[in-house]
C-alpha cells in the first residue's frame, strides 16, 4: 500500500504528530532503534520551564502547558505534570544575567519572582552564601516522560498508525511521485515523508537528497548522586543563571545532577564522560553545603539544534513532499503537545487547533535556511 505519511523516528517529535495527524491519515513509524525514544527522550531530565529554550520557544511551551496537565481524553485521563517549581541561583557578578532573563519574557505571562538569600535557602536548603542571586519561577512542573510518549504511541496505533521499530533506514528515494523507504529489505512507500529523526535528521536529508540544514547533535550529561542530607521531595528544579548547571530531586533523596554540557558529537549512542560528571560534582559542592555520599548513576542524551537554535516544522522547499519535524533540542518534550498540532496543520494544510491557532509559525518554517 501507499501510506499518506512515512515518518522516520518513533521519539517524542514523530509519536506526538503521527497521534496528532489522526485516523483520517495513513501513517506508518519508521524506528531504527528496538525501543522508541531512546537516544533523546528516554533519558530526559522531564521538566516543563517556560523560560527553557528562551523567548522564541516560550510560545509552544506556555501553549502546550494546558494539554500537559489536562490532555485530550484520546490521549490520556489523567495530566502528566506535577508541580515543582524553578530557581534560577547566581551570584553578585551574575545581576545583569537576571535581568535579561526578566526582559527576554517581559511582556508574556511567564512569572519570574525575584527572591532575597534567605527566601532562596527556604526554597533549596543547604544553599551556600555566595549564591545572592535568585528568581522563582513557580509554574515550573515535572513532566511524566514516559507516560507521555507511550499515550502518543498509544493514541497514533489507535488512529492506525502502523509502528516497525528496529529498522534502520537503508536508502530513500522519489519514485513516480512517492517515497520510497527501505529498511532491512521491506520497502515502505508514501505520498510525504517527515523527517522526525532527532540527531540523524541531517543524515535523513542527505539519504532523500534534501539538502541538510545543520542540525548538531549536542551530548548532555545526567548523574544521580546520593547526598546528606537527604533532598527534600519539594527541592524545586535548581538552575544556574550562567548556565553552568541544573539539578533536581530523585526518588528517596537523591538528586539529578547535570554540567548544562552541550558537547558537539557525531549522531551516535553517547554515554557519560567521567570529565563532565566530575564538572557537574564540582559545581555542586560550590553551590550546596550537602555531603556527597555517592554517584549512584550516570548517563548522557542526545540533543540536537538548528543553527538559530529554533525548532524545524515544515515542508522544504527543495523538496515539497517532505517534511521537517526537527532540531527541537532539550525542549521537544515541554512543548510536544503544541509542536504537534502545529505541525500536524501544516503537514495537512489545515486550520491549527485552537491550542495553537495564535502561534505564528513562520519562525519555525524549514523554508528560512533556504534561499532564492
Amino acid at each position: 500500500m501507499i501510506y499518506d505519511v512515512a515518518i522516520i523516528g518513533a521519539g517524542i517529535a514523530g509519536a506526538s504528530l503521527a497521534a496528532e495527524l489522526g485516523p483520517q491519515t495513513r501513517v506508518v513509524i519508521v524506528e531504527g532503534e528496538a525501543f522508541p525514544g531512546y537516544h533523546s527522550t528516554g533519558r530526559s531530565a522531564a521538566f516543563w520551564d517556560e523560560t527553557y529554550g528562551g523567548p522564541g520557544v516560550q510560545p509552544l511551551t506556555t501553549a502546550s502547558g494546558p494539554l500537559l496537565a489536562t490532555p485530550e481524553p484520546a490521549l490520556s485521563d489523567t495530566g502528566f505534570l506535577s508541580p515543582r517549581g524553578a530557581l534560577f541561583v547566581g551570584r553578585e557578578s551574575e545581576v545583569a544575567q537576571f535581568a535579561s532573563l526578566k526582559a527576554d519574557f517581559a511582556g508574556t505571562d511567564v512569572r519570574l519572582d525575584a527572591l532575597d538569600h534567605a527566601a532562596a535557602i527556604g526554597r533549596a536548603p543547604g544553599l551556600r552564601d555566595s549564591w545572592t542571586q535568585a528568581l522563582w519561577q513557580p509554574a515550573c512542573a515535572d513532566i511524566d516522560v514516559a507516560r507521555l510518549h507511550a499515550a502518543y504511541l498509544s493514541m497514533a496505533r489507535r488512529n492506525g498508525s502502523r509502528l516497525e521499530t528496529n529498522s534502520p533506514v537503508s536508502s530513500l528515494s522519489r519514485r513516480d511521485g512517492v517515497w520510497e523507504i527501505v529498511s532491512k529489505g521491506q520497502t515502505y512507500r508514501a505520498a510525504i515523508l517527515v523527517n522526525a529523526a532527532g540527531a540523524w535528521a541531517d543524515e535523513v536529508a542527505a539519504m532523500a537528497r534534501v539538502p541538510p540544514i545543520g542540525i548538531q547533535p549536542y551530548r548532555r550529561t545526567m548523574a544521580q548522586v546520593r547526598i546528606s542530607p537527604s533532598a527534600p521531595a519539594n527541592l524545586p528544579l535548581v538552575i544556574h543563571i550562567g548556565g553552568d548547571f541544573y539539578l533536581k530531586p530523585d526518588a528517596g533523596g537523591r538528586i539529578w545532577l547535570s554540567p548544562h554540557d552541550e558537547t558537539p558529537v557525531a549522531a551516535s549512542d553517547v554515554a557519560a564522560e567521567e570529565y563532565d560528571v566530575a564538572l557537574a560534582i564540582d559545581r555542586l559542592q560550590s553551590l550546596m553545603d550537602w555531603t556527597i555520599e555517592a554517584i549512584e548513576r550516570k548517563w548522557a542524551g542526545l540533543r540536537s539544534f538548528a543553527p538559530d537554535r529554533l525548532p524545524v516544522y515544515g515542508f522544504d522547499p527543495a523538496e515539497p513532499d517532505f517534511f521537517w519535524c526537527a532540531g527541537q533540542g532539550g525542549f521537544g518534550i515541554q512543548t510536544a503537545p503544541a509542536a504537534a498540532k502545529l505541525a500536524a496543520a501544516m503537514l495537512l494544510k489545515a486550520s491549527p487547533d485552537d491550542a495553537v491557532k495564535d502561534i505564528d509559525p513562520t519562525p519555525f518554517a524549514a523554508a528560512r535556511f533556504r534561499t532564492e
